[in-house]
């Protein structure tokens, strides 16, 4: 205890809130500060179903198929309106673009609008939802390229290097807020006496010696020679020797890989010949934190934050972790 009663562990709690005003450059403050804040919130709301899902009817499929032809979960429905209504009446955002939505969404009316457009995927590995596995919120942020405007579909359609912040929320043992504005990533977990998000992990950096690749090897037969190559080459790699690692769920599988090294990737194949990532809202946000994070992200022939988005739902191929991983998946794929 201190002098004037207060309790060490106390003092050195740094909230997100605390963060975001004492460390974040001038551009990342005030609209985008709060435009952090709104989407803190809906996580936590998230989080309290997650963690309840079991004891609640929340769990399960809804008699609707979503933009992307997958039956929606109730808990995607749930994650996508929270996320939506904690952010069109805010002043923070001119547009914002969901997995769960066919059109790009406008901010009604008699709403003021801001000057950021918001994308996110509501709710990735929601086909884990049922046997209790991790899953995940992702989200990218850009700016407006006119102020002037309400929001428009160019607005939207942007290359990720535009992005001016990135992040994902994960649900699992412990709810985690990870994110960028530019200046490194940062992450914090959910205390759930106190409701607030707590600085545990500051300016995440990929491990030199990678540990881990994340590969859905049932789609090995599908995949190009190329890719084969480099999946058999990952696994016969000796120094490191890396342990394969894969859920199904992109932000679990990322979140280890930033934490202990090593490389995602989920190719093109027979089935998806234009791959299976979408590239607005989940390979560009992420793609993003990997380079902040000293990482790379690839398509497996240029560097995914250089890929223009043509439409909302474009679906990429995608190689992403440790540069020199993801970069030899280029070489092999280079060679054919």
């Amino acid at each position: 205890m201190f002098s004037d009663g207060r309790n060490i562990l106390t003092r050195n709690l740094i909230t997100i809130e605390r963060f975001l005003l004492s460390r974040q450059p001038e551009y990342a403050r005030g609209e985008l500060t709060t435009l952090f804040y709104d989407i803190a919130l809906a996580a936590k709301l998230i989080a309290v179903q997650t963690r309840r899902a079991g004891l609640l009817d929340i769990l399960g499929y809804e008699n609707t198929i979503n933009i992307q032809g997958e039956q929606q979960q109730k808990l995607d429905i749930y994650a996508d309106e929270t996320i939506y209504s904690m952010n069109d009446h805010t002043g923070r955002v001119c547009a914002m673009v969901s997995e769960e939505r066919e059109e790009m969404i406008r901010i009604p009316e008699n709403y003021p609008k801001g000057n950021y457009v918001l994308v996110y995927d509501p709710l990735d590995g929601s086909s884990n939802i049922d046997a209790n596995v991790s899953i995940g919120t992702i989200f990218g942020i850009y700016r407006a390229l006119d102020s002037a405007n309400r929001g428009r579909i160019e607005d939207c359609l942007r290359a990720g290097k535009d992005l001016v912040a990135a992040g994902y929320i994960l649900y699992g043992t412990s709810t985690m807020f990870v994110y960028s504005a530019g200046q490194g990533v940062h992450g914090f977990t959910l205390d759930p006496e106190l409701g607030e998000f707590l600085l545990t992990h500051e300016d995440l950096r990929y491990p030199e010696t990678p540990t881990y690749y994340s590969f859905n090897n049932s789609n090995y037969a599908s995949w190009s020679p190329a890719v084969q190559k480099y999946a058999d080459w990952l696994h016969d790699l000796q120094t490191p020797k890396l342990s394969e690692r894969y859920t199904g769920s992109l932000v679990a599988d990322f979140h280890r890989n930033l934490l202990h090294g090593g490389v995602f990737g989920y190719p093109a194949d027979k089935q998806s010949p234009n791959g299976k990532i979408r590239l607005l809202y989940e390979a560009g946000p992420l793609a993003f934190l990997a380079k902040q994070a000293g990482g790379f992200a690839s398509d497996g022939t240029r560097p995914i934050l250089e890929s223009q988005v043509q439409n909302l739902h474009q679906r990429t191929p995608i190689f992403m972790g440790n540069r020199a991983l993801v970069e030899k998946a280029e070489a092999f794929i280079a060679e054919t």
